[in-house]
This record gives structure tokens, sequence and C-alpha cells, in this order.
């Protein structure tokens, strides 16, 4: 009888352990969510800049475009003389 109840103390325990670990699990499961929405957002809005600050320094300037004619000019001049 005596270890009977040696038994089931041990296996309260246990549970009582198992219960208080289940419940830090679910707080840092969630806290894990909120941090990995927050990772998520922040990465989400340095796109965005970046995407921003391409388009914008793109729209103020026209592509640069070689000017392959006025070099084709140049050496034809230069062979002339």
């Amino acid at each position: 009888m005596e270890k009977a109840k040696k038994l089931y103390m041990e296996n309260y325990y246990i549970i009582q352990e198992n219960e208080r670990l289940r419940k830090q699990a679910q707080i840092l499961n969630e806290e894990n969510q909120v941090l990995l929405a927050q990772l998520k957002q922040k990465q989400l809005q340095l796109k965005q800049q970046a995407n921003s600050s391409v388009t914008n320094s793109g729209s103020n300037t026209a592509p640069s475009v070689p000017n392959n004619h006025a070099r084709a000019q140049a050496g034809t001049k230069k062979g002339a003389n």
C-alpha cells in the first residue's frame, strides 16, 4: 500500500510539472508568434523602402545611354585627317 501511495504522489507531481511546462510552452509559442509577425512586418517595410528608393532615384534622372553615334563620327573625323 505504501508503494502505491508513493507512485501516486510521484505521478501527481509529474502531472503538475507537465501542466506547468505546457503553460510555459504556450506562452513562449505566443511570444514567438508575435515576434515573427513583427519581423515579417519589419521586413515588408524595409522591402517597401528599398523599392521606393529605387523608384525615386530612377524617376529623377533619365537613363544613361551611351552615345555610340558621336564616338563613331569622332573616329571617322580622326581618320580623315
